[in-house]
Protein backbone atom coordinates (compact mmCIF):
# COMPACT_ATOMS: atom_id res chain seq x y z
CA UNK A 1 0.00 0.00 0.00
CA UNK A 2 1.00 3.63 -0.43
CA UNK A 3 2.96 4.96 2.52
CA UNK A 4 1.10 7.45 4.71
CA UNK A 5 4.31 9.44 4.96
CA UNK A 6 3.99 10.69 1.37
CA UNK A 7 4.81 14.38 1.21
CA UNK A 8 3.12 15.14 -2.13
CA UNK A 9 0.17 13.74 -4.11
CA UNK A 10 2.59 12.59 -6.79
CA UNK A 11 4.50 10.52 -4.25
CA UNK A 12 1.22 8.93 -3.14
CA UNK A 13 0.33 8.21 -6.75
CA UNK A 14 3.71 6.58 -7.31
CA UNK A 15 3.25 4.44 -4.22
CA UNK A 16 -0.25 3.38 -5.28
CA UNK A 17 0.94 2.40 -8.75
CA UNK A 18 3.80 0.38 -7.27
CA UNK A 19 1.35 -1.43 -5.02
CA UNK A 20 -0.97 -2.17 -7.94
CA UNK A 21 1.91 -3.49 -10.03
CA UNK A 22 2.93 -5.78 -7.18
CA UNK A 23 -0.48 -7.45 -6.92
CA UNK A 24 -0.71 -11.05 -8.13
CA UNK A 25 -3.43 -11.30 -10.79
CA UNK A 26 -3.01 -15.01 -11.53
CA UNK A 27 -5.08 -16.02 -8.53
CA UNK A 28 -7.91 -13.56 -9.32
CA UNK A 29 -11.28 -14.90 -10.52
CA UNK A 30 -13.40 -13.34 -13.27
CA UNK A 31 -15.50 -10.97 -11.14
CA UNK A 32 -12.42 -9.65 -9.34
CA UNK A 33 -10.63 -9.03 -12.64
CA UNK A 34 -13.65 -7.17 -14.04
CA UNK A 35 -13.95 -5.03 -10.91
CA UNK A 36 -10.25 -4.22 -10.99
CA UNK A 37 -10.39 -3.34 -14.68
CA UNK A 38 -13.32 -1.00 -14.16
CA UNK A 39 -11.67 0.85 -11.30
CA UNK A 40 -8.46 1.22 -13.31
CA UNK A 41 -10.35 2.66 -16.30
CA UNK A 42 -11.92 5.26 -14.02
CA UNK A 43 -8.51 6.03 -12.53
CA UNK A 44 -7.01 6.36 -16.00
CA UNK A 45 -9.75 8.78 -17.02
CA UNK A 46 -9.06 10.89 -13.94
CA UNK A 47 -5.33 10.85 -14.55
CA UNK A 48 -5.77 11.78 -18.23
CA UNK A 49 -7.93 14.72 -17.19
CA UNK A 50 -5.25 15.87 -14.78
CA UNK A 51 -2.55 15.54 -17.44
CA UNK A 52 -4.67 17.60 -19.85
CA UNK A 53 -5.26 20.25 -17.20
CA UNK A 54 -1.55 20.44 -16.43
CA UNK A 55 -0.62 20.59 -20.11
CA UNK A 56 -3.04 23.48 -20.53
CA UNK A 57 -1.38 25.35 -17.69
CA UNK A 58 1.98 24.71 -19.32
CA UNK A 59 0.58 26.12 -22.55
CA UNK A 60 -0.72 29.26 -20.84
CA UNK A 61 2.57 29.88 -19.03
CA UNK A 62 4.80 28.88 -22.00
CA UNK A 63 6.52 26.33 -19.78
CA UNK A 64 8.00 24.49 -22.78
CA UNK A 65 10.24 27.48 -23.49
CA UNK A 66 12.39 26.46 -20.52
CA UNK A 67 13.60 23.51 -22.56
CA UNK A 68 13.73 25.45 -25.81
CA UNK A 69 10.49 24.01 -27.21
CA UNK A 70 7.86 26.13 -28.94
CA UNK A 71 4.78 24.29 -27.68
CA UNK A 72 3.70 21.78 -25.07
CA UNK A 73 2.88 19.36 -27.91
CA UNK A 74 6.46 19.45 -29.19
CA UNK A 75 7.75 19.12 -25.60
CA UNK A 76 5.60 16.02 -25.05
CA UNK A 77 6.89 14.49 -28.28
CA UNK A 78 10.54 15.27 -27.64
CA UNK A 79 10.79 14.67 -23.88
CA UNK A 80 8.25 11.89 -23.33
CA UNK A 81 8.25 10.27 -26.78
CA UNK A 82 4.51 10.71 -27.40
CA UNK A 83 3.23 10.52 -30.93
CA UNK A 84 2.18 13.69 -32.71
CA UNK A 85 -1.43 12.56 -32.55
CA UNK A 86 -1.40 11.84 -28.80
CA UNK A 87 0.46 15.02 -27.84
CA UNK A 88 -1.95 17.13 -29.90
CA UNK A 89 -4.91 15.34 -28.34
CA UNK A 90 -3.73 16.20 -24.83
CA UNK A 91 -3.23 19.85 -25.75
CA UNK A 92 -6.70 20.13 -27.31
CA UNK A 93 -8.24 18.23 -24.40
CA UNK A 94 -6.79 20.78 -21.96
CA UNK A 95 -8.30 23.65 -23.95
CA UNK A 96 -11.66 21.90 -24.20
CA UNK A 97 -11.90 21.13 -20.48
CA UNK A 98 -11.09 24.75 -19.69
CA UNK A 99 -14.11 25.91 -21.71
CA UNK A 100 -16.59 23.18 -20.67
CA UNK A 101 -16.65 23.07 -16.85
CA UNK A 102 -19.38 20.41 -16.56
CA UNK A 103 -17.39 18.12 -18.84
CA UNK A 104 -14.24 18.95 -16.86
CA UNK A 105 -15.92 17.88 -13.62
CA UNK A 106 -17.05 14.60 -15.19
CA UNK A 107 -13.53 13.95 -16.51
CA UNK A 108 -12.01 14.74 -13.11
CA UNK A 109 -14.38 12.19 -11.57
CA UNK A 110 -13.35 9.58 -14.14
CA UNK A 111 -16.81 9.39 -15.70
CA UNK A 112 -15.61 10.25 -19.21
CA UNK A 113 -12.42 9.53 -21.11
CA UNK A 114 -10.06 11.88 -22.90
CA UNK A 115 -11.43 10.42 -26.15
CA UNK A 116 -14.84 11.81 -25.22
CA UNK A 117 -13.25 15.18 -24.56
CA UNK A 118 -11.76 15.06 -28.06
CA UNK A 119 -15.19 14.43 -29.58
CA UNK A 120 -16.58 17.53 -27.85
CA UNK A 121 -13.63 19.74 -28.78
CA UNK A 122 -15.29 21.23 -31.93
CA UNK A 123 -18.11 22.57 -29.76
CA UNK A 124 -15.77 25.12 -28.20
CA UNK A 125 -13.68 26.03 -31.23
CA UNK A 126 -13.43 29.78 -31.70
CA UNK A 127 -15.60 29.66 -34.82
CA UNK A 128 -18.38 27.64 -33.20
CA UNK A 129 -18.36 29.69 -30.00
CA UNK A 130 -18.79 32.84 -32.12
CA UNK A 131 -21.71 31.25 -33.97
CA UNK A 132 -23.30 30.18 -30.70
CA UNK A 133 -23.02 33.69 -29.30
CA UNK A 134 -24.47 35.21 -32.46
CA UNK A 135 -27.50 32.90 -32.25
CA UNK A 136 -28.01 33.26 -28.50
CA UNK A 137 -27.11 29.64 -27.76
CA UNK A 138 -26.48 28.89 -24.09
CA UNK A 139 -23.14 27.06 -24.28
CA UNK A 140 -23.36 26.17 -20.57
CA UNK A 141 -26.59 24.29 -21.23
CA UNK A 142 -24.99 22.53 -24.22
CA UNK A 143 -22.06 21.60 -21.96
CA UNK A 144 -24.41 19.96 -19.47
CA UNK A 145 -26.52 18.26 -22.15
CA UNK A 146 -23.65 16.76 -24.11
CA UNK A 147 -21.81 15.70 -20.94
CA UNK A 148 -24.94 13.80 -19.88
CA UNK A 149 -25.01 12.07 -23.28
CA UNK A 150 -21.32 11.19 -22.89
CA UNK A 151 -21.95 9.66 -19.45
CA UNK A 152 -25.12 7.73 -20.28
CA UNK A 153 -25.06 6.84 -23.98
CA UNK A 154 -22.72 5.04 -26.36
CA UNK A 155 -19.75 6.68 -28.04
CA UNK A 156 -21.54 6.50 -31.40
CA UNK A 157 -24.56 8.31 -29.90
CA UNK A 158 -22.30 11.03 -28.56
CA UNK A 159 -20.71 11.59 -31.96
CA UNK A 160 -24.16 11.81 -33.51
CA UNK A 161 -25.34 14.30 -30.87
CA UNK A 162 -22.29 16.51 -31.35
CA UNK A 163 -22.69 16.35 -35.14
CA UNK A 164 -26.38 17.27 -34.82
CA UNK A 165 -25.55 20.28 -32.63
CA UNK A 166 -22.86 21.54 -35.01
CA UNK A 167 -25.16 21.07 -38.01
CA UNK A 168 -27.95 23.06 -36.32
CA UNK A 169 -25.43 25.73 -35.37
CA UNK A 170 -24.57 26.28 -39.04
CA UNK A 171 -27.37 24.77 -41.15
CA UNK A 172 -26.21 26.45 -44.37
CA UNK A 173 -22.70 25.04 -44.09
CA UNK A 174 -19.52 27.05 -44.39
CA UNK A 175 -17.31 28.36 -47.14
CA UNK A 176 -13.93 27.71 -45.54
CA UNK A 177 -10.46 28.55 -46.68
CA UNK A 178 -9.64 25.41 -48.73
CA UNK A 179 -6.15 25.22 -47.25
CA UNK A 180 -7.68 24.66 -43.81
CA UNK A 181 -9.19 21.40 -45.04
CA UNK A 182 -5.95 19.91 -46.34
CA UNK A 183 -3.65 17.56 -44.51
CA UNK A 184 -1.10 14.97 -45.57
CA UNK A 185 1.02 12.68 -43.44
CA UNK A 186 3.49 9.92 -44.26
CA UNK A 187 3.92 6.90 -41.98
CA UNK A 188 7.20 5.03 -42.43
CA UNK A 189 7.13 1.28 -41.71
CA UNK A 190 10.01 -0.94 -40.64
CA UNK A 191 10.33 -2.50 -44.11
CA UNK A 192 10.71 0.93 -45.73
CA UNK A 193 7.19 1.09 -47.16
CA UNK A 194 5.15 4.25 -46.65
CA UNK A 195 1.47 4.69 -45.83
CA UNK A 196 -0.06 8.00 -46.90
CA UNK A 197 -2.90 9.54 -44.89
CA UNK A 198 -4.55 12.66 -46.20
CA UNK A 199 -7.60 14.82 -46.68
CA UNK A 200 -8.16 17.48 -49.34
CA UNK A 201 -10.83 20.05 -50.00
CA UNK A 202 -13.15 19.43 -52.93
CA UNK A 203 -11.22 21.52 -55.46
CA UNK A 204 -7.77 20.45 -54.28
CA UNK A 205 -8.81 16.80 -54.38
CA UNK A 206 -10.13 17.26 -57.91
CA UNK A 207 -6.78 18.71 -59.03
CA UNK A 208 -4.76 15.84 -57.58
CA UNK A 209 -7.15 13.22 -58.88
CA UNK A 210 -7.07 14.76 -62.37
CA UNK A 211 -3.26 14.78 -62.43
CA UNK A 212 -3.03 11.16 -61.27
CA UNK A 213 -5.80 10.08 -63.64
CA UNK A 214 -4.05 11.65 -66.63
CA UNK A 215 -0.87 9.66 -66.01
CA UNK A 216 -2.84 6.55 -65.18
CA UNK A 217 -4.69 6.64 -68.52
CA UNK A 218 -1.51 7.46 -70.45
CA UNK A 219 0.11 4.24 -69.22
CA UNK A 220 -2.26 1.39 -70.02
CA UNK A 221 -0.27 -1.24 -71.95
CA UNK A 222 -2.00 -4.24 -73.41
CA UNK A 223 -2.32 -7.09 -70.94
CA UNK A 224 -2.03 -4.82 -67.89
CA UNK A 225 -3.32 -6.85 -64.94
CA UNK A 226 -2.67 -4.25 -62.24
CA UNK A 227 -5.60 -3.29 -60.01
CA UNK A 228 -6.93 0.22 -60.34
CA UNK A 229 -5.52 1.07 -56.91
CA UNK A 230 -2.07 -0.10 -57.96
CA UNK A 231 -2.29 1.87 -61.20
CA UNK A 232 -3.11 4.99 -59.19
CA UNK A 233 -0.15 4.36 -56.89
CA UNK A 234 2.21 3.97 -59.83
CA UNK A 235 0.80 7.15 -61.38
CA UNK A 236 1.39 9.15 -58.18
CA UNK A 237 5.03 8.06 -58.07
CA UNK A 238 5.38 8.92 -61.77
CA UNK A 239 3.93 12.35 -61.04
CA UNK A 240 6.66 12.88 -58.44
CA UNK A 241 9.31 11.59 -60.88
CA UNK A 242 8.18 14.10 -63.48
CA UNK A 243 8.27 17.00 -61.03
CA UNK A 244 11.74 16.08 -59.74
CA UNK A 245 13.13 15.59 -63.22
CA UNK A 246 11.79 18.93 -64.43
CA UNK A 247 14.13 20.84 -62.11
CA UNK A 248 11.40 23.37 -61.42
CA UNK A 249 10.64 22.44 -57.80
CA UNK A 250 11.55 24.97 -55.06
CA UNK A 251 14.97 24.73 -53.43
CA UNK A 252 15.15 22.49 -50.34
CA UNK A 253 17.59 23.89 -47.77
CA UNK A 254 19.74 25.45 -50.46
CA UNK A 255 19.74 22.46 -52.84
CA UNK A 256 17.56 21.07 -55.56
CA UNK A 257 15.35 18.33 -54.08
CA UNK A 258 16.54 14.85 -54.86
CA UNK A 259 16.24 11.28 -53.61
CA UNK A 260 19.26 10.36 -51.48
CA UNK A 261 20.40 6.92 -50.33
CA UNK A 262 23.19 6.05 -47.88
CA UNK A 263 24.77 2.67 -48.65
CA UNK A 264 28.17 1.04 -48.19
CA UNK A 265 30.27 1.09 -51.35
CA UNK A 266 30.80 -2.70 -51.20
CA UNK A 267 27.04 -3.33 -51.14
CA UNK A 268 26.50 -0.87 -53.98
CA UNK A 269 29.15 -2.38 -56.24
CA UNK A 270 28.94 -6.10 -55.46
CA UNK A 271 25.85 -7.53 -57.11
CA UNK A 272 26.61 -10.98 -55.69
CA UNK A 273 26.79 -9.85 -52.06
CA UNK A 274 23.21 -10.79 -51.33
CA UNK A 275 22.72 -7.66 -49.23
CA UNK A 276 19.25 -7.58 -47.73
CA UNK A 277 16.57 -4.96 -47.36
CA UNK A 278 18.53 -3.06 -44.74
CA UNK A 279 21.47 -2.28 -46.99
CA UNK A 280 20.49 1.30 -47.83
CA UNK A 281 18.84 4.17 -45.95
CA UNK A 282 17.00 6.97 -47.75
CA UNK A 283 17.01 10.65 -46.86
CA UNK A 284 13.61 10.35 -45.18
CA UNK A 285 14.64 7.30 -43.14
CA UNK A 286 13.32 4.53 -45.36
CA UNK A 287 15.14 1.19 -45.62
CA UNK A 288 15.79 -0.25 -49.09
CA UNK A 289 17.78 -3.12 -50.57
CA UNK A 290 21.13 -2.81 -52.33
CA UNK A 291 19.39 -3.73 -55.58
CA UNK A 292 17.05 -0.75 -55.27
CA UNK A 293 19.97 1.52 -54.40
CA UNK A 294 21.81 0.37 -57.53
CA UNK A 295 18.66 1.04 -59.54
CA UNK A 296 18.52 4.61 -58.25
CA UNK A 297 22.24 5.08 -58.93
CA UNK A 298 21.75 4.16 -62.59
CA UNK A 299 20.00 7.47 -63.18
CA UNK A 300 21.55 9.71 -60.57
CA UNK A 301 24.71 11.13 -59.10
CA UNK A 302 26.79 9.17 -56.59
CA UNK A 303 28.50 11.15 -53.83
CA UNK A 304 31.30 9.43 -51.94
CA UNK A 305 31.56 10.14 -48.20
CA UNK A 306 34.59 8.54 -46.56
CA UNK A 307 33.67 6.88 -43.25
CA UNK A 308 36.29 6.64 -40.51
CA UNK A 309 37.15 3.50 -38.51
CA UNK A 310 34.60 4.34 -35.79
CA UNK A 311 31.79 5.00 -38.25
CA UNK A 312 32.09 8.80 -38.38
CA UNK A 313 32.20 10.71 -41.69
CA UNK A 314 35.64 12.26 -42.16
CA UNK A 315 36.29 15.99 -42.55
CA UNK A 316 36.30 17.04 -46.19
CA UNK A 317 38.51 20.04 -45.42
CA UNK A 318 36.38 22.92 -46.69
CA UNK A 319 36.98 26.42 -45.36
CA UNK A 320 34.00 28.33 -46.82
CA UNK A 321 31.57 30.02 -44.49
CA UNK A 322 28.57 28.30 -46.10
CA UNK A 323 28.67 24.51 -45.84
CA UNK A 324 28.96 23.11 -49.39
CA UNK A 325 26.57 20.36 -50.48
CA UNK A 326 28.97 17.43 -50.02
CA UNK A 327 29.94 18.53 -46.50
CA UNK A 328 26.31 19.07 -45.59
CA UNK A 329 25.58 15.51 -46.73
CA UNK A 330 28.35 14.19 -44.51
CA UNK A 331 26.85 16.03 -41.52
CA UNK A 332 23.39 14.68 -42.38
CA UNK A 333 24.83 11.16 -42.40
CA UNK A 334 26.30 11.70 -38.95
CA UNK A 335 23.52 13.64 -37.19
CA UNK A 336 20.42 12.42 -39.08
CA UNK A 337 18.15 15.02 -37.42
CA UNK A 338 18.23 18.20 -35.31
CA UNK A 339 20.70 17.62 -32.48
CA UNK A 340 18.96 19.90 -29.95
CA UNK A 341 17.79 17.84 -26.95
CA UNK A 342 14.29 16.47 -27.42
CA UNK A 343 14.01 17.43 -31.09
CA UNK A 344 13.67 14.93 -33.92
CA UNK A 345 13.16 17.37 -36.79
CA UNK A 346 14.43 15.55 -39.89
CA UNK A 347 17.58 16.64 -41.70
CA UNK A 348 15.68 18.26 -44.56
CA UNK A 349 14.21 20.78 -42.07
CA UNK A 350 17.62 21.68 -40.71
CA UNK A 351 20.39 24.20 -41.30
CA UNK A 352 24.03 23.35 -40.65
CA UNK A 353 25.17 25.43 -37.68
CA UNK A 354 28.75 26.43 -36.84
CA UNK A 355 29.20 25.16 -33.27
CA UNK A 356 32.00 27.70 -32.86
CA UNK A 357 30.62 30.69 -34.72
CA UNK A 358 32.29 31.70 -37.96
CA UNK A 359 32.89 35.20 -36.65
CA UNK A 360 34.71 33.70 -33.63
CA UNK A 361 37.11 31.75 -35.82
CA UNK A 362 35.08 28.57 -36.22
CA UNK A 363 35.98 26.49 -39.26
CA UNK A 364 33.56 25.21 -41.86
CA UNK A 365 34.33 21.57 -41.26
CA UNK A 366 32.63 18.41 -40.14
CA UNK A 367 33.69 18.67 -36.49
CA UNK A 368 32.32 22.22 -36.25
CA UNK A 369 28.98 21.53 -37.95
CA UNK A 370 25.67 20.46 -36.42
CA UNK A 371 22.18 20.00 -37.79
CA UNK A 372 19.66 22.36 -36.17
CA UNK A 373 16.08 23.05 -37.19
CA UNK A 374 15.17 26.68 -37.73
CA UNK A 375 13.70 27.18 -34.26
CA UNK A 376 16.60 25.62 -32.39
CA UNK A 377 19.16 27.29 -34.62
CA UNK A 378 17.67 30.54 -33.38
CA UNK A 379 17.71 29.30 -29.78
CA UNK A 380 21.41 28.44 -29.97
CA UNK A 381 22.11 31.95 -31.19
CA UNK A 382 20.20 33.34 -28.20
CA UNK A 383 21.75 31.70 -25.18
CA UNK A 384 21.25 27.95 -25.52
CA UNK A 385 24.35 25.85 -26.16
CA UNK A 386 25.03 22.49 -27.82
CA UNK A 387 28.17 20.40 -27.56
CA UNK A 388 29.20 17.10 -29.12
CA UNK A 389 30.80 14.57 -26.79
CA UNK A 390 33.75 12.29 -27.69
CA UNK A 391 31.33 9.36 -27.96
CA UNK A 392 29.30 11.23 -30.60
CA UNK A 393 26.34 12.18 -28.40
CA UNK A 394 25.06 15.75 -28.41
CA UNK A 395 24.20 17.57 -25.18
CA UNK A 396 22.21 20.79 -24.77
CA UNK A 397 22.35 23.49 -22.08
CA UNK A 398 19.93 26.27 -21.24
CA UNK A 399 21.03 29.92 -20.96
CA UNK A 400 21.21 29.53 -17.16
CA UNK A 401 23.79 26.73 -17.51
CA UNK A 402 21.49 23.82 -16.61
CA UNK A 403 21.43 20.87 -18.97
CA UNK A 404 18.27 19.76 -20.78
CA UNK A 405 17.85 16.09 -19.95
CA UNK A 406 15.37 13.89 -21.76
CA UNK A 407 13.12 11.62 -19.71
CA UNK A 408 15.22 8.80 -18.34
CA UNK A 409 14.15 5.14 -18.43
CA UNK A 410 12.11 4.05 -15.42
CA UNK A 411 14.27 2.66 -12.64
CA UNK A 412 12.93 -0.57 -11.18
CA UNK A 413 13.78 -0.93 -7.53
CA UNK A 414 15.13 -4.24 -6.37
Amino acid sequence: MCSTSCETPRECLDGALRALAAEDLKSSFGPAVIERTGSLVVARNRLDAEVARTVREGELTQAAERDGKATMASWLRGHHRLSQRESSRLVHAGRTLERLPVLAAAAAAGAVSVEVVTVLAPVVSDVNLARAEAQGVDVAAIDALLTDVAMTRSHADLRQAVGHYLARLDPDGIEPDPTEQRSLTFTKHTDGTVTIHGRLDAVGGEKVQTAVESIQHASRPAGDTRSRARQAGDALVQLADNALASGSLPMLRGHKPHVGVLIDLDDLMDTSSGAGAGAGRTTFGGIISAAKARWLACDGNVTRIVIGPEGQPLDVGQSKRLFPPHLRRAIEVRDRHCVFAGCDAPSYWCDVHHVIHWIDGGDTCLDNGALLCERHHTKVHHGFRIERQPDGRWRTWRPDGTEILIGQPFLISA
